[in-house]
């Protein structure tokens, strides 16, 4: 109970403040969904990257580290240029969750685009779908080969699964 109106308190105290300003300035790629600007820790809204530790196969059945995939690839693409950030609200490990873009695209949608993210309509509304089907087409990324997706990896790393045990599953896509 007590975290929940710490949590709850935290809102209220950053709802004035934190999220009513966008963040600008260059960021640190933290992993695949998420970055730091100034020392905020920002989650990209609408999208799921694969977890650092997470493993995917590629078209010839060998694992490779999708995670770490994905974060490279998205720091590559960032290019150590300017990064803005609009607060939309926080998650509750207390990161703002924030849409992003450089250069005038969306972070979001340039990762699940080129496969290194999936759209989570739970959250994102469909809003990535169109992305994510152009990105299953073309077989770009996690869609070369096999993966789990990340939301249930890391299910199974909380009920104690090993990397390379919980990035295997019966629930594998494709």
């Amino acid at each position: 109970m007590i975290k929940d109106r710490t949590f709850v308190l935290m809102l209220i105290l950053l709802s004035g403040s934190a999220l009513a300003d966008n963040f600008v300035g260059q960021a640190s790629v933290i992993d695949g969904d998420t970055l730091e600007i100034h020392g905020t820790r920002i989650r990209l809204w609408g999208v799921d990257a694969p977890e650092s530790s997470q493993l995917c196969r590629g078209d010839d059945s060998s694992q490779y580290r999708c995670g770490a995939e994905a974060a490279n690839d998205l720091d590559a693409f960032i290019a150590r240029r300017p990064v803005n950030c609009v607060p939309l609200s926080l998650d509750p490990y207390g990161r703002t969750v924030a849409t992003c873009s450089v250069g005038g695209a969306d972070l979001g949608e340039w990762l699940v685009r080129n496969g290194l993210a999936l759209d989570w309509p739970q959250y994102s509304k469909g809003r990535y779908d169109d992305a994510q089907r152009d990105a299953e087409r073309a077989g770009r990324g996690i869609w070369k080969g096999s993966y789990v997706e990340p939301w249930l990896y890391r299910a199974c790393i909380r009920a104690s699964g090993k990397p390379s045990a919980c990035s295997d599953d019966a629930n594998a896509h494709p």
